[in-house]
């Protein structure tokens, strides 16, 4: 029914109300966040199959991706969250963080082993945080479990309420690591990515084979597609290991070469597994990483000019502070 008083115009603009309506209701819209090692959060190569190295990530930065279900169909749209500078910046997390349709990719310098345990156990620690407030107990109704009800690490793991990936990183040059060190890093992040319910791959940006399963990996979590599902546990291969095809049983116990287990004094299975781990990696000093919390002061976004301003104004304003502290000391204030 039309009434008289409606323009062709009036009509025209809520036809097109009506399809945008339609549209966003129809559109699947799912959250990726990207965050760990310091420079090796790049969702833009992992995401998107580009021959230009992207540039680092400058604290929290914001981009997307569109998929076409079918031909001249709608296209689903996958919003992309990268956090970088390692956890130096990891108050940042909470940003992003929503509770539907939400999933989180953890990426693992495998060069720099020193770092992987702090690294990976503390970013995990506060996305579960900030989950924790955003999703009440009625919204984490319908996330998929990794476990099925009978697997029978169940009960031994603490699973994260979204979706995990972990990537490792740089595998050209891990590669080249002593075998037993291989080793012991590839089980100690099969352990991780078990005990937080995750997926685990290695990956290299200069293999294009190695790029294209982890893309498929990610491209499962943006936007639903099939996943991984081929099996690689050999420590001298990239390892590969969906979510839920790993078990406590296959992994083992710690690779502890010369460590004693019966003296580490542990309060979990987690607790164990760190304090192994650090006894062969042990964890570099975090004071740097505290002191770069200003990103400022990171030597990877230096600007030699914009540097040198800022250390001119920089003693400008000491000089100015210290002139005015003279100046008030020296005023004959009247009682």
């Amino acid at each position: 029914f039309v009434h008289a008083s409606d323009t062709l115009w009036e009509l025209a603009a809520e036809e097109v109300r009506k399809a945008e309506d339609e549209e966003e209701q129809s559109l699947h819209q799912r959250t990726v966040f990207f965050l760990g090692s310091k420079g090796g959060v790049r969702p833009k190569i992992f995401f998107f199959a580009r021959d230009e190295p992207p540039k680092a990530t400058l604290a929290l930065e914001y981009t997307f991706g569109r998929r076409a279900r079918g031909h001249n169909t709608l296209k689903d749209i996958a919003h992309l969250w990268e956090l970088g500078g390692g956890d130096s910046l990891s108050d940042l997390v909470q940003i992003p963080v929503t509770p539907q349709s939400f999933s989180v990719v953890l990426v693992l310098d495998l060069s720099k082993p020193n770092f992987l345990w702090a690294t990976a156990t503390k970013l995990l620690q506060i996305v579960r945080m900030l989950m924790d407030k955003a999703c009440s107990s009625s919204q984490r109704t319908g996330i998929p479990l990794t476990f099925r009800k009978d697997h029978p690490d169940r009960e031994l793991t603490d699973p994260l309420p979204v979706p995990l990936l972990i990537i490792g990183s740089k595998y050209d040059l891990f590669q080249d690591f002593e075998s037993e060190r291989r080793k012991i890093i590839c089980k100690t992040l099969r352990f991780l990515a078990h005990y937080y319910g995750g997926s685990l791959i290695f990956t290299s940006n200069r293999s294009d084979t190695m790029m294209s399963k982890t893309r498929m990996f990610v491209n499962h979590l943006a936007f639903g597609t099939e996943g991984g599902k081929s099996l690689c546990t050999d420590p001298s291969k990239p390892l590969m290991v969906p979510a839920g095809m790993d078990s406590l049983s296959l992994i083992g116990s710690p690779s502890t070469m010369d460590v004693d287990i019966g003296t580490l004094h542990a309060r979990s299975a987690l607790d164990l597994w760190k304090k192994v781990f650090e006894k062969i990696f042990p964890s570099e000093n975090t004071s740097e990483h505290k002191e770069l919390k200003d990103p400022a002061k990171d030597p990877q976004y230096s600007e030699l000019v914009i540097d040198s301003m800022r250390a001119q104004k920089d003693q400008e304003l000491n000089q100015y502070k210290r002139n005015m502290s003279k100046s008030w000391r020296d005023l004959d204030l009247e009682s």
